[in-house]
């Protein structure tokens, strides 16, 4: 965490120094930053998806809601990302835009879930 923090701020202070002689320029390196901190990111999604497998397999989940699990991760964590660049950007109509699809992806994503949940609520029920 303290190499990120380090990174985001540096290109931050970086961004600054740049902004009063040409600001578009302090806009590219905070892209720049943020897009290496998104794959950065993304690296540790790795060790995140293990642990999530390791729980799925000991608890006897069935592989395809640790599937849809990873899915909504993923939409969230892209989405968010995006989302903070437009708004960073000074483009926070996109950046709600964005952040709608994404709700709206997971929501998608989801329904077999809720789907199954609602199936062993009626069979309870009857």
């Amino acid at each position: 965490m303290i190499k990120i923090a380090a990174v985001g701020v540096a290109a931050v202070l970086f961004a600054l120094q740049l902004k009063e002689a040409k600001p578009q320029f302090g806009m590219y390196v905070v892209f720049a930053a943020g897009i290496l901190l998104f794959f950065y990111g993304f690296e540790r999604l790795s060790g995140i998806v293990g642990a999530l497998e390791e729980i799925g397999a000991s608890v006897s989940l069935e592989s395809r809601y640790l599937e849809i699990l990873l899915k909504m991760l993923g939409i969230s964590y892209v989405s968010e990302f995006a989302a903070s660049l437009c708004r960073d950007s000074g483009y926070g109509s996109a950046a709600g835009q964005i952040q709608m699809f994404g709700k709206l992806s997971i929501l998608y994503v989801s329904m077999p879930v809720v789907l199954s949940l609602f199936e062993i609520l009626g069979q309870l029920l009857a």
